[in-house]
């Protein structure tokens, strides 16, 4: 019974209709919950905010029947680890972590405005509807794999932002004392300089900073691009890696392995004498633990390993 709960709480095959049916009722109550939360934010629609705040909790107590199921059936998501640690680990996971931050805020909602606004975490919950898509994959996968590369750049991005900061409050600090009080209060300003938005409530107007504003201004616009190039160029590469991996290779049957001994008379050819006497395509050599490039010049010796495509191969495989 417990594996069956979890087969079904899991993402569906198309094969099990209670499965899809799950993931369906979870869809239709992640979003009757989120829209019950934004239409209690409109005053114009008091009326019906008890019958938001009811969706709220029958949607919430649907959350809470589905995170102990979750918890009681830890151990089929993670076999390699006892019930104990299972559990543990499904309750520090990002799924588990986010279930508990949507359900917590149903029982503190007065009071506490920090477990109110933890009412927001529930969006996050669409992204177990978005991880069934490739779409949603593909844009994890580029995150992962670009990681190290965003950091770089969000950490180049952070020390010009503190260095621009310093900088403004040193030409600007005399002439603007209450607007550039400290290096801190500059860097509102550096913010919305080099992210080109420039909402104008902080300016400098000293011919200093006004010099200094125009270079920060056109290295934002470089600084912006950097971690927008990365990203895109990762979307290109797994597009990529995607369209290749769906190619099929009709020739495949033909590539094989020849092992070179003296007995069947290869050892001591090259590569351009076994091609024209066998009619074959050299590709690669194995020697010991090398892994060795075939030129037309490359002399075989006693036990290589020759990769090699034939159409003899795919007749002698039929004929078998």
């Amino acid at each position: 019974m417990r594996k069956r709960i979890f087969e079904i709480m899991q993402i569906s095959k198309k094969d099990d209709a209670p499965s899809m049916a799950f993931d369906i009722v979870l869809v239709l109550v992640i979003f009757a919950n989120i829209a019950a939360m934004f239409l209690q934010t409109f005053s114009s629609l008091s009326d019906y905010h008890n019958i938001c705040k009811t969706v709220e909790y029958v949607t919430v107590g649907f959350f809470c029947v589905e995170y102990a199921l979750r918890i009681f059936t830890a151990d089929f998501l993670y076999p390699e680890k006892n019930k104990f640690r299972a559990v543990g680990r499904f309750l520090f996971s990002f799924d588990g972590i986010v279930d508990l931050l949507t359900i917590i805020p149903a029982f503190f909602l007065t009071g506490f405005v920090v477990f109110r606004m933890l009412r927001v975490v529930r969006i996050f919950h669409l992204f177990r509807i978005n991880s069934q898509y490739d779409s949603f994959n593909v844009i994890k996968n580029v995150i992962y794999n670009k990681r190290n590369q965003i950091f770089s750049s969000i950490f180049i991005i952070v020390i010009l932002m503190l260095a621009s900061s310093l900088g403004i409050y040193s030409v600007e600090h005399e002439a603007q004392p209450n607007v550039f009080e400290n290096a801190f209060s500059g860097i509102w300003w550096s913010v919305s300089a080099m992210l080109t938005v420039g909402y104008g409530d902080i300016y400098p107007i000293t011919p200093v900073g006004q010099i200094m504003a125009i270079f920060i201004a056109f290295l934002g616009v470089g600084v912006v691009a950097i971690p927008t190039g990365i990203i895109s160029a990762g979307f290109v590469e797994q597009y990529q890696k995607d369209q290749n991996a769906d190619v099929e290779h009709p020739d495949i049957d033909k590539v094989g392995e020849i092992l070179v001994t003296n007995k069947n008379k290869l050892a001591g050819l090259t590569v351009s004498e076994l091609k024209m006497e066998y009619d074959t395509n050299v590709y690669i050599i194995l020697r010991d633990e090398l892994t060795v490039l075939a030129t037309d010049n490359t002399k075989l010796r006693e036990n290589d390993i020759v990769i090699i495509s034939s159409d003899k191969l795919t007749k002698k495989k039929k004929k078998k």
